[in-house]
């Protein structure tokens, strides 16, 4: 093998993959300063330009040169017509018809699609050129934009290991998932991402980071202790983050959708919703508990009728399409039931000794529907 001479060049007319040169050295050092890029992967900190040199000139060759990593440059133009470097892909050979797939994208080129193309034609020479039959992922739990490019890959989600993955001398925890030869790549299940809706009094949201303390102030509360049951108790600040991180992970996994509803001039968290044991085509569940600031003011209500709404909008036009929404809550939950009625829900059955409550307890649950044709939309909207 000669490098660069036979590393092959592959394109799909707007992104090539060939072998790194000198000129990629500026980008390479560009990419590896960027802190998502610090955070995320393992590239020396602080990371000079002898470090890009080394990259691009003794690592990458040496992986061509023993077969151990078959490393490519990907090059896409960027808003000037120019081509430009755009990141690393490379294909780890693990031998037995085996490789891990890795890559990194420079900042200019992030939502673009085009790494995704990349990766398109890096598994494609794979399987078709190296005989690959299974292709193997792995990310620091918590990277959200490798697991969604894998996501869009085909790749499996296989769960979490703990201390797996090295990083500069500690062990993360790691995501997996892995990609066999033959298989549709395309996603294998839904992943929800929370829409922006707007409301009269509210806005729905996805949950960011800025919500920790309102989520921690809203599950301590001594109402939501006494109605939610499966809550921590205490409620603490790592619960809390519990919490949205377990929100994110049922919106990856395609059982989810899930929202905070804010307050439109300041931000501030009012209330929290799910949407869950979604059936495409037919039917969800929706669950929510309110900020103690926030009830009595007819806030939780708005929310859920612009939840619903989404979940009925036709699939064509951004929303679900779904035909029902249920609700289930205890018999006693004045407040949840109050909410229910309001937004036009129909009493339809109770559930004796349906639900468990946090001192061993059980209670009666009450079922709620409401149908599509039913739907009034929110008041004064």
């Amino acid at each position: 093998m000669r490098f660069p001479d036979d590393v092959p060049v592959l394109t799909d007319g707007v992104v090539t993959l060939r072998a790194h040169r000198a000129s990629d050295v500026p980008g390479i050092h560009e990419q590896c300063q960027d802190p998502l890029s610090r955070q995320w992967t393992t590239v020396p900190v602080p990371y000079s330009m002898a470090d890009a040199e080394h990259f691009a000139g003794g690592i990458v060759p040496a992986g061509w040169l023993d077969d151990s990593e078959w490393t490519f440059a990907v090059e896409a133009a960027d808003d000037s017509g120019e081509p430009r470097f755009a990141g690393t892909i490379s294909l780890r050979n693990e031998g037995a018809d085996r490789a891990e797939i890795a890559y990194g994208s420079h900042p200019w080129v992030r939502g673009r699609g085009l790494m995704l193309r990349a990766l398109h034609l890096l598994l494609d020479w794979g399987f078709e050129e190296r005989g690959l039959r299974t292709v193997i992922w792995w990310a620091n739990q918590g990277n959200w934009a490798s697991r969604k490019v894998a996501w869009r890959l085909g790749f499996s989600f296989d769960g979490a290991l703990r201390q797996w993955l090295p990083k500069r001398g500690e062990l993360v925890d790691a995501w997996v998932g892995v990609l066999h030869a033959g298989a549709p790549r395309a996603p294998r299940h839904p992943w929800y991402d929370a829409p922006r809706i707007q409301g009269s009094r509210l806005v729905l949201r996805r949950h960011e980071d800025r919500d920790l303390s309102r989520v921690q102030e809203a599950g301590a509360d001594p109402y939501t202790q006494e109605q939610l049951q499966h809550f921590d108790a205490p409620f603490t600040a790592e619960s809390a983050r519990g919490y949205l991180e377990s929100r994110a992970e049922r919106a990856a996994s395609g059982e989810a959708l899930c929202w905070t509803a804010a307050d439109p001039v300041t931000d501030d968290a009012l209330a929290f919703l799910s949407l869950f044991h979604i059936r495409p085509g037919h039917e969800a569940e929706i669950g929510y508990f309110t900020h103690p600031d926030a009830r009595g003011k007819g806030i939780t209500t708005e929310a859920v009728e612009l939840v619903c709404r989404h979940a009925f909008v036709p699939e064509e036009d951004g929303g679900l399409g779904l035909s029902a929404v249920r609700l289930i809550t205890t018999e006693a939950n004045a407040g949840s039931r109050g909410v229910a009625e309001a937004a036009g829900f129909t009493l339809v059955g109770r559930e004796r000794r349906g639900t468990r409550m946090r001192d061993g307890s059980f209670v009666d649950a009450v079922h709620y529907d409401l149908l599509a044709e039913e739907y009034a939309g929110p008041a004064g909207q």
